[in-house]
């Protein structure tokens, strides 16, 4: 069984990624999460970038938020 999402769910998630993605830069910042979310206290973001923003450059792309939502 593949853990890869179904490509109906990488449509969902790539509608998801776009709506954070306000600046439609192809990434999300913390900043994005947090107008999104606004409720999401600080350490939930910090525990995001722990653990999603897999390359270190702060913010998240397509493949990280991905790996970010189906690892949850």
């Amino acid at each position: 069984m593949s853990t890869e999402p179904s490509g109906e769910r990488l449509a969902e998630l790539r509608q998801a990624f776009t709506a954070i993605d306000t600046d439609g830069d192809g990434f999300i910042t913390e900043r994005e999460f947090a107008e999104h979310f606004p409720a999401l206290p600080p350490e939930a973001l910090g525990s995001l970038n722990r653990d999603g923003d897999s390359d270190g450059d702060g913010r998240f792309s397509f493949e990280e938020f991905v790996r970010l939502v189906a690892a949850g």
